[in-house]
């Protein structure tokens, strides 16, 4: 049996401009500490030239839009914290363009859905994503381990890797839950999903964005753009 891949998801979209966003980063498990030590040099670096401490979490939704403050030394005003977040952004998806070891993904669904039928086809979009994956590796005869941002009360996701029949089932386990807070890959994998919203969900609000994927995340995606479910 071998594992090919180990891949960290997380969701973005909103149901107001009617969007169901997942992006992902993944990496070979002979390759995971490289990488791994590529995202905490990363995060050295942040200290270094943003005074953001390893520790704080990267949340794409609040600190790329200025609605917390990542820095020690940040002034007090929203609007430092909006161009901060900005260049701190980047400079995280640059250096994933620049990892030979990471590549990432992203797959949407643009819907009407609102309330409970929304959550409900978010959780379909979730299950023809984890179809597709064991797919493939079915195809490649090889596994995949998924982990994703969560605390495990959303039974959606387990439900959807349980769905799997057993004897063709090439995805391995439930998802591995992880608190984004304490894994950097989890805030890396959000960063993903919020570019590619941004990409999707074009407004003037979010104009600053709207090249992020092409500029950074296009030449790594697996599917080489995000892909419509």
């Amino acid at each position: 049996m071998t594992i090919s891949r180990m891949i960290y998801v997380d969701d973005s979209g909103s149901v107001d401009q009617g969007l169901i966003v997942y992006g992902w980063l993944e990496v070979s498990p002979e390759r995971w500490r490289h990488a791994l030590r590529t995202i905490l040099e990363l995060r050295k670096e942040l200290y270094r030239d943003h005074q953001v401490p390893p520790a704080t979490e990267l949340h794409a939704t609040k600190f790329v839009n200025g609605r917390n403050r990542i820095a020690t030394t940040t002034g007090d005003g929203p609007a430092e914290w909006k161009t901060l977040g900005r260049a701190v952004a980047e400079q995280c998806l640059q250096v994933l363009a620049d990892s030979p070891d990471i590549k990432v993904g992203a797959v949407w669904r643009g819907t009407n859905a609102t309330g409970r039928a929304y959550y409900e086809e978010r959780g379909e979009v979730y299950r023809e994503l984890v179809n597709g994956w064991n797919v493939d590796h079915r195809a490649d005869d090889s596994y995949v381990f998924v982990s994703m941002d969560g605390n495990g009360t959303d039974h959606t996701y387990f439900d959807a890797h349980r769905s799997l029949p057993l004897d063709t089932r090439n995805v391995i386990e439930d998802p591995m839950m992880h608190d984004s807070g304490r894994s950097q890959w989890v805030q890396m994998a959000d960063l993903v999903a919020y570019t590619a919203y941004t990409h999707l969900n074009r407004h003037q609000g979010n104009q600053f964005g709207w090249t992020w994927y092409e500029d950074y995340l296009r030449p790594k995606d697996v599917n080489g753009g995000p892909k419509r479910l």
